[in-house]
This record gives structure tokens, C-alpha cells and sequence, in this order.
């Protein structure tokens, strides 16, 4: 059973520099933002949006299953990254915007790693990638 307490302490281990902090909270949902582009864009280009869809629903799944409360607490986040992609893939820029925000935002990311002095918590868990969103929600609202 997943158990998000455990998860987000876990995930906490490695982000206790205030300046890695800091990058995260910024980083994280452009991150979050830029993967959801990327996977419109690729349904989009290989014309298969259910692909996009099922994905993005997953996604949705597996938070649901982790914490309700979390899960309500993305969801206007994820439909703000939905309909923001949309609008960038109609203007024909979300390739380009996805791809300038992913590779800025993880070069910060492993910058703020660097001077934290520990690994990317993906490294060691896939799953983490997905648990970081929810930290930085945490983070911002400080969250108990």
C-alpha cells in the first residue's frame, strides 16, 4: 500500500537546503507544466490524444490513491497545465515552450541538488517524480 507520509518524509530527506527549497518550489510545477506539454504534444504529433489522455488520467489515478487531500489539491493545477498547453499547442509554440521549460527547469534542479549534497530522490524511486509535485504543494502552503 502506498503511504504518502512516508513518501513525502522520504522525499523531504533530500530537500532540506533552503536554496534547493527555494529552486523547487519554482521548478517543480514548471516541470510538472512542461510534461504535460510534452505529452500533448507527442499524442498530438503521432495523432493519438487518447495516448494523452490515459496518461494525464493515471497520473490522476495514482494521486487519488495516494491522498485524496492531495489529489484535490493538484487537480486545479493539473486542468491550469491542461488548458495552458492547449492554448500553447493552438498557437503552435508548445513544443518549443515544453522543451525550453523542461531543460532550464532540471538544470536548476540538479544545481539545487549540488549544493543540497544528495541525489535526485527519482534516482533512487521513479515514483518520486510524481511525489515531488505534491512536496512542493506541501512546501508552499506548509502543510501538515
Amino acid at each position: 500500500m502506498l503511504n504518502i507520509d512516508s513518501l513525502l518524509a522520504e522525499y523531504n530527506e533530500s530537500h532540506l537546503n533552503k536554496t534547493n527549497i527555494l529552486i523547487h518550489k519554482i521548478c517543480v510545477p514548471l516541470i510538472f507544466f512542461s510534461i504535460v506539454g510534452l505529452v500533448i504534444f507527442l499524442g498530438h504529433f503521432i495523432k493519438f490524444n487518447a495516448l494523452v489522455y490515459c496518461v494525464l488520467l493515471l497520473a490522476l489515478l495514482y494521486y487519488y490513491l495516494l491522498s485524496k487531500k492531495y489529489f484535490l489539491m493538484i487537480l486545479p493545477f493539473f486542468f491550469v497545465s491542461l488548458v495552458g498547453n492547449l492554448y500553447l499547442l493552438q498557437i503552435n509554440l508548445l513544443l518549443e515552450v515544453s522543451l525550453v521549460i523542461f531543460i532550464v527547469s532540471w538544470i536548476f534542479q540538479f544545481v539545487g541538488h549540488k549544493i543540497e549534497g544528495k541525489k535526485p530522490s527519482f534516482l533512487k524511486d521513479l515514483q518520486f517524480l510524481l511525489i515531488g509535485p505534491l512536496w512542493t504543494l506541501k512546501t508552499l502552503f506548509n502543510l501538515e
